[in-house]
């Protein structure tokens, strides 16, 4: 069990005299000790009617610190006017803080939902104690609480101390609202940051200022891992406003601290200046001969060869010699976050302190204790707003990198800074991969028979994939087609590699989805027609809910009014995707002159992820996803030569802008199901429906990626 101290206690809690807080289980006047996931951190409500209620979870962009105190505001039936929200610091008594996998508003809805209704039910007894009635006469609304018969009333300022006195309620206790009754749920509801964010005020981590702060940059080998054999740190360190330059010999983790060179300095750009004077000589390790073009030529005989390992088979595949027999490919890719890698601490008597925009800080408290010897309870951490994540943030290496060099200063703010160069060279990247797929349709134009052999990479490893290099064997359509196998080999390489935006489903949407495309056009069939089809009929197959997917389908071909007559040119392409618990499809209609330019016209995306917190919210995440996809698919690949990324600029590794931007749409289904997270789910049927709209309109197939640089001319 974690616990807090007095003095951390309330340090969290921000009590104000007089406050409000909930400890399940406990009455509140004691002076609690806090257990992990106990609610008691999260509102605060003082007696002059303001309440407080914290975010707990990182603000990426996601709006996950406006959607999720929405949830406790529901509940407590407090007014959306009367609440303010504050970052929470990474901290036990909030429970699991990481940002990632669109989790945070299905592993916290129902948690905030009881939570709300808790202080709600304290609210109401402690009403009912003063009036001298029964808590079941007494009902809460626009924060008071009423008692019917009387229609006497008093606000939740009022009860704010007595409340406190009250028996907290085990939170399986209490009622919860029916969502028919929310006011605040269903609403489009401004961020609760987007005032700040237009009037510059310091959210994010590049704001931070500490008094009497210095600036630090950190270079690396241009290899992964490689290791300093020799650098003019004397005549770096005697350029003026630089006060120390040293080497950190790294951890060996390639998730921890990398060995490089330190240097800090009075300025950000006099960092930055000292960093480009470093002349170093590396030892990369014996690994600078990888590249993009070895990666290539080996996939392809890897393709060829027999070994693999059987991931999946259902049936006997079989293929006659008219049967598909097409590769699809997609490259490495950067996350390329708008807000390079940072990180502001201080080292003093042995404690960490942090403001950092970080996905995982508790990844970030343990490996910052683990690789410095201190106790995890010595590194605090201030949760910054985040200008970007897409899964680079859960990775934690900036942080330790900071860490190192606070050390060295001790007692010293410093803030570590990447160049933009810098955040795409060193990062960890979407793993691209090969796709040698066989597909065979029946004589009624049926799916009969589906081969996969999928090659991928793994860190300095060919039995085990990478983070996000793997696939699990019962994705889409392996429950679908009678006759179905996926194979896999891994390539061992020594790039990083990390979580991008909807791991896993970013690449293998585009390559699934394309060729199941194919296989409709050999079988004669529309594609919308021919994927209903394969879907069938049964509700739920292996845990795919199929009427959910089917209803996404519906209405983004609705919506984007599917099989109309179009100009000779233009087309629609048409691809769905389930992942991180979101059903969506999506429909890209593009048009493509003969000398083959392309302008993607619109997006529309059909949406099933139960009901919709915040509409506003939701539909920035939806169009998001599309136009990040839309923006890998078209420009984005990590170039690898010598072992490391050779076009680390925004000039080399271009991304979308805005006269090159769809039109994007979505429409919602409403379905009876939980909630679920809308950070990733519509991003992988983008590529494929784009892909997919460029056939139609050109009769040239699309099987790898990024389209830039791709032949599109027709006549």
């Amino acid at each position: 069990m974690n616990t807090l101290d007095r003095r951390s206690f309330f340090k969290v809690s921000a009590l104000a005299g007089g406050g409000f807080f909930l400890v399940s289980g406990l009455r509140a006047e004691t002076e609690p000790e806090l257990r992990d996931f106990s609610p008691s951190a999260f509102i605060r409500l003082t007696p002059d009617g303001r309440v407080t209620i914290m975010a707990h979870k990182p603000e990426i962009g996601q709006g996950v610190k406006t959607s999720l105190p929405m949830i406790v505001a529901e509940e407590m039936e407090v007014p959306w006017e009367m609440v303010t929200v504050e970052q929470a610091p990474i901290n036990p008594a909030y429970g699991g803080q990481t940002a990632g996998g669109s989790t945070s508003v299905p592993s916290s809805y129902e948690r905030l939902r009881k939570l709300g209704a808790v202080a709600k039910t304290m609210l109401i007894a402690a009403a009912a104690e003063a009036w001298k009635v029964s808590p079941t006469e007494c009902h809460a609304e626009a924060g008071e609480v009423v008692h019917g018969a009387s229609g006497r009333k008093r606000s939740y300022g009022e009860l704010a101390l007595s409340a406190a006195r009250q028996p907290v309620p085990a939170e399986d206790s209490v009622v919860l609202k029916d969502p028919k009754d929310f006011k605040i749920l269903g609403r489009r509801i401004g961020g609760v940051d987007n005032r700040a964010i237009v009037t510059g005020q310091p959210l994010f981590g590049l704001d931070q200022v500490q008094p009497g702060m210095l600036h630090a940059c950190f270079l690396r080998c241009p290899v992964s891992g490689g290791k300093v054999k020799s650098a003019n740190l004397a005549e770096v360190a005697a350029l003026p406003g630089v006060h120390k330059v040293f080497e950190v010999e790294g951890s060996g983790d390639r998730y921890g601290l990398y060995p490089g060179i330190a240097v800090v300095a009075d300025s950000t750009w006099r960092a930055i200046k000292a960093l480009r004077a470093l002349k170093v000589e590396w030892d990369d390790g014996g690994h600078g001969e990888e590249s993009s073009a070895a990666h290539a030529a080996r996939a392809t005989e890897l393709m060829k060869g027999a070994g693999a390992a059987r991931l999946s088979e259902r049936g006997q595949p079989e293929f006659s010699e008219g049967s598909l027999d097409v590769v699809y490919s997609y490259p490495h890719l950067a996350h390329n976050t708008l807000e390079p890698q940072n990180c502001t601490a201080v080292f003093r008597n042995g404690e960490f302190e942090f403001w950092a925009p970080t996905q995982n800080g508790g990844s970030a408290i343990d490996a910052v204790a683990r690789q410095f010897g201190v106790p995890k309870e010595n590194v605090k951490i201030h949760l910054t707003r985040i200008g970007g994540g897409f899964g680079r943030r859960l990775m934690v290496d900036s942080m330790v990198e900071c860490a190192a060099i606070a050390r060295q200063i001790e007692g010293i703010p410093v803030k570590l800074t990447w160049t933009r160069e810098q955040d795409l060279a060193q990062d960890y990247y979407r793993p691209g991969a090969w796709h040698r797929f066989r597909g065979a349709v029946d004589v009624e134009g049926k799916l009969s028979s589906w081969a996969d052999h999928f090659v991928t990479f793994g860190l300095h490893s060919d039995q085990r994939p990478g983070n996000g290099a793997g696939i699990g064997g019962d994705e889409f359509p392996a429950h679908f087609v009678p006759n179905f196998q996926l194979e896999q080999t891994v390539m061992p390489s020594n790039l990083p590699l990390g979580w991008w935006r909807a791991p896993g489903s970013c690449g293998l949407a585009f390559a699934i989805q394309g060729f199941l495309d194919e296989m409709a056009h050999a079988a004669g069939k529309d594609p919308l027609d021919f994927k209903l089809e394969l879907l069938g009929d049964q509700e739920e197959v292996h845990g795919y809910h199929v009427l959910r997917m089917k209803g996404a389908l519906r209405a983004a071909a609705e919506k984007a009014g599917w099989g109309r007559s179009l100009p000779k040119g233009s087309g629609q392409g048409i691809a769905f995707h389930y992942s991180h618990r979101g059903y969506v499809a999506v429909v890209a209609e593009v048009t493509v002159s003969p000398d083959g330019k392309l302008s993607v016209d619109r997006l529309i995306a059909g949406v099933d992820v139960g009901p919709v917190l915040n509409p506003s919210g939701a539909e920035n995440q939806v169009h998001g996803s599309m136009l990040d996809g839309l923006s890998a698919a078209w420009f984005q690949q990590v170039k690898i030569e010598a072992g490391s990324v050779a076009n680390a600029s925004f000039a080399a590794y271009p991304v979308l802008r805005m006269p090159d931007a769809a039109r994007v749409e979505s429409v919602f289904v409403n379905s009876p199901f939980s909630p679920t997270g809308l950070g990733e789910p519509a991003l992988p049927p983008t590529a494929p429906a784009v892909c997919n709209a460029i056939f139609a309109a050109t009769g040239k197939r699309v099987r790898d990626l990024p389209l830039q640089g791709q032949d599109l001319r027709w006549s």
